[in-house]
């Protein structure tokens, strides 16, 4: 493999970048030959986790943000990502925007609207009316929950434990870097590539089902303004050009190609923002917003640990609830973002102290998503009727958001604009958004992949780095084309299974840091210098 890579080119780990390369191939094939087949067997494989794991992952992501609070406000917080000296590589504003958009950007425009009126017209509490205000509360009490602190600490623990491990110690920039502490020298031996073949897939199979979903939205939008058809040609062509978009930000890099990119989405989506609060009932979103901080902070203890334990009394499902299908199903599916998203935002923040890094990336996104839905969320419920009397001045119009999120998910952020001036304009410049942040989100994991590969933070050659974005599109693109909707349900189920090693192997990176923490002031580390296994 040595002497391939070396005909082609590249400058990466042979093992970790064919076999890699190699899987995803395999894993493809079988997917379009047998869909219904992987579907239905990685479908009993997370009914059965959910089932029987689901409380593994709600108690964890909680135990994550109190690790990540402690570590930031004890005598560790002040210990700086690289040396003594280092100053941060990016200001705050573009650290912010970057790491957002390479974030989470992508599910607030697909959930904005959609999440909040789900919970609304379908409470997840069994003793809670449709569409009432109880059910307001519930509703956004629950998306804030979702997108909040806890889905931030998914990817602020992978992400302080890469940016420690690779710049306290010098270590390469690979997933597999961050257990150094455990298992000393052979993460550059068998166990630490298969680690970070893992990390390589779980990005690209991650990667490939958010652009599948993305590319749903942007023909839905495209359907509302031009009446183009949603067929397979049209999104293999939405993702042609999102692919395309990608790629240049790829070959740009990442100062010039990412940076623009999300400081120019971040100034769009907060233009959008501010749009619908003026537009809409200002004084009350205003009141809803400082309403629904009060709502978060008394719901966030009782929802961390809420596991919907005495379902089997108030449901007819047999055991679990709601919760099954959303908050444990979110926390696998974004639990498999989490070696993308940390080591991208490892890479950014280079030079922040740990206290820093902790209170930035887990409050500053966090606050940001809590505005964002608190204006779409309320605006959204208030425009489909809250309450008896509200909805019963509506008329016909009652519920018309409702009916649109069941109709279709892709189509609820286009029908809440058609409330608004300049609809179609608006539902122009939300498509735009929606491609920007998937294309950003497609060029970060592809260059984290490919450092995922080559164990460093310099790029490496432009084709090495195209070749990944290029297979991150391709994947989408013959996902719809040769397995449908089958092929995307069954990637779904797989993506669900795979989170359960994936935090299993999270929790260890908890201990892993800690660890390495405590011997900050026990031994003498020189930045640059792994220890030694038995130092620590």
């Amino acid at each position: 493999m040595e002497k391939l890579a070396q005909r082609l080119g590249l400058r990466t780990d042979p093992t970790i970048f064919f076999v890699s390369a190699g899987i995803m191939v395999i894993f493809l094939a079988a997917l379009l030959l047998a869909p219904e087949a992987i579907g239905e067997a990685f479908g009993a494989g997370r009914a059965w986790i959910v089932t029987n794991l689901g409380w593994f992952f709600i108690f964890g992501v909680t135990s994550w943000v109190v690790f990540l609070l402690w570590v930031a406000f004890s005598r560790y917080g002040a210990i700086r990502l690289g040396g003594n000296d280092a100053k941060p590589d990016y200001g705050n504003a573009s650290w912010f925007t970057m790491l957002f958009a390479g974030g989470i950007g992508t599910v607030l425009m697909f959930w904005g609207v959609a999440e909040p009126i789900s919970h609304f017209s379908t409470p997840p509490r069994p003793d809670v009316a449709a569409f009432t205000v109880e059910a307001a509360d519930d509703a956004m009490g629950f998306a804030i929950y979702h997108l909040g602190l806890h889905t931030w600490a998914i990817f602020t623990l992978p992400g302080l434990a890469f940016a420690y491990f690779i710049y306290r110690y010098n270590l390469p920039m690979r997933f597999s870097s961050v257990f150094y502490s455990l298992i000393g020298d052979r993460i550059y031996g068998p166990v630490g590539k298969t680690l970070d073949i893992f990390a390589v897939l779980g990005t690209l199979f991650g990667v490939a089902v958010s652009v599948g979903l993305g590319t749903q939205q942007i023909n839905a939008g495209l359907s509302e303004l031009f009446g183009v058809p949603e067929t397979v040609t049209t999104k293999v062509l939405i993702i042609t050009a999102l692919t395309t978009v990608a790629v240049c930000s790829i070959v740009a890099g990442l100062d010039k190609g990412v940076k623009l990119l999300s400081n120019i989405n971040i100034a769009m989506a907060i233009g959008l923002m501010l749009f619908v609060l003026i537009a809409g009932s200002t004084v009350f979103l205003l009141r809803a917003i400082v309403e629904t901080f009060g709502l978060y902070i008394s719901n966030i203890l009782p929802l961390a640990f809420w596991n919907d334990a005495l379902a089997e009394y108030t449901h007819e499902q047999g055991g679990w609830g709601w919760q099954g299908n959303w908050t444990v199903f979110y926390w696998a599916w974004t639990v498999t973002w989490s070696p993308f998203v940390g080591i991208f935002v490892a890479r950014i923040s280079r030079g922040r102290t740990i206290r820093e890094f902790v209170l930035g990336v887990l409050f500053a996104p966090s606050i940001f998503t809590l505005v964002w839905f608190a204006i779409y969320g309320w605006s959204a419920m208030e425009i489909d009727g809250i309450g008896a009397d509200a909805r019963a001045a509506l008329g016909a119009q009652a519920g018309a958001l409702s009916a649109a999120v069941e109709e279709s998910i892709p189509l609820a952020m286009f029908a809440f604009f058609d409330h608004f001036p300049a609809a179609t304009l608006i539902k122009g410049l939300a498509v735009v958004i929606v491609a920007i942040f998937f294309a950003t989100s497609s060029d970060s994991a592809s260059l984290v992949v490919d450092m995922l590969c080559t164990g460093t933070a310099d790029p490496g050659p432009w084709h090495q780095r195209v070749f990944w974005g290029v297979s991150e599109g391709v994947l989408a693109a013959m996902l719809i084309v040769l397995a449908g909707d089958a092929g995307l349900t069954a990637l779904q189920q797989v993506i669900t299974v795979v989170g359960l090693p994936m935090f299993i192997l999270v929790f260890a990176m908890m201990f892993a840091l800690y660890r390495g923490l405590t011997q900050e002031n026990l031994t003498e580390v020189k930045v640059g210098q792994p220890p030694r296994l038995e130092e620590l």
